[in-house]
């Protein structure tokens, strides 16, 4: 690995690190409350449980933590640094399955549509991905699919122009499976790599949201049988156990085939990401902890575990 691509990632560790601070202060002032250099007995074993899920860990994570604890230090008198250091390693284990990127097919374009419900930074995290990889030399293309909001277009054409990346877009109330028909095939047309597929994410209406993406996919495998080749859910960390029920609303809509999950420095519930690894094996193919272009990246378990539980 070059010097520079060194510095960039120890760059982004510490703004991961600075971002996941509100999380990690919660966890670690949770954690060294509890301990008056005692040993490790059921009590405090059950209070620690109680952090963790304080924490949007979640009940299953929390006791899968705890257990591991247990198995090793029962007895013994521990240090709070111990303990976040053991956890650290235990949720980097968790979520190491979970840490893929979005690989492109081989073929082109590799078609992604990205869902997720209004605010919870859809169209955001569609231009940072389009930076992310134009950023590896990869010919992107975007598609406002959101056409129901005129605000997700204009802000969709913003990030293709900071991007510098075409985004193919149609008047407010627009035809959603008609623009993703147009957008593959000058796609296919003009040997693109990746178009990524805004869409709509009223939530309100899940019969209707679910009868419109199942369209858009019968309509672009007109145009490609294989298509779509990815489905991204894109979450917000800041709405905690909300999220949950995103992800299975969203399953029932959907072929879910990866998460991304934004907003991750905006409250202290970035431990919920722990909790839906867990619970849905879904992979996190980035994450975002800022709204600069560049404060997307690809999922690293074992940094976001060191960040969560501030172990150097």
């Amino acid at each position: 690995m070059t010097d520079s691509s060194n510095s960039e990632k120890r760059g982004w560790f510490q703004r991961l690190k600075a971002g996941l601070s509100r999380s990690s202060s919660k966890l670690t002032e949770s954690i060294t409350g509890i301990f008056t250099k005692r040993k490790l007995d059921r009590a405090l074993l059950d209070e620690l449980e109680e952090a963790l899920i304080a924490a949007d860990l979640g009940p299953a994570t929390a006791a899968k933590l705890t257990g591991a604890l247990a198995k090793d230090r029962f007895d013994k008198e521990v240090t709070p640094e111990e303990v976040r250091g053991l956890f650290a390693d235990e949720i980097a284990r968790m979520l190491d399955p979970v840490a893929k990127t979005l690989v492109l097919a081989p073929h082109r374009p590799h078609v992604v549509l990205v869902v997720g419900v209004n605010g919870s930074g859809k169209t955001t995290t569609i231009g940072k991905l389009a930076r992310l990889y134009q950023g590896q030399g990869r010919r992107v293309m975007l598609a406002a699919g959101d056409t129901f909001r005129a605000a997700a277009v204009e802000q969709l054409k913003i990030w293709g122009e900071r991007a510098g990346v075409p985004v193919v877009a149609r008047g407010e109330g627009a035809d959603p499976a008609g623009l993703a028909f147009d957008a593959l095939t000058q796609a296919k047309a003009e040997g693109i790599d990746l178009l990524l597929i805004d869409t709509a994410g009223r939530l309100q209406n899940k019969a209707g949201l679910m009868e419109e993406l199942a369209k858009i996919v019968r309509v672009i495998k007109k145009v490609d049988p294989t298509a779509p080749h990815d489905c991204l859910l894109v979450l917000d960390a800041t709405v905690g156990q909300n999220a949950h029920s995103q992800v299975d609303i969203f399953k029932q809509i959907c072929q879910v085939t990866g998460l991304v999950v934004t907003k991750l420095d905006g409250s202290a519930k970035g431990g919920v990401l722990v909790a839906l690894a867990e619970r849905f094996g879904l992979p996190v193919v980035a994450i975002g902890v800022g709204e600069g272009q560049d404060d997307l990246k690809p999922f690293e378990a074992r940094e976001f575990a060191r960040s969560l539980m501030d172990v150097a």
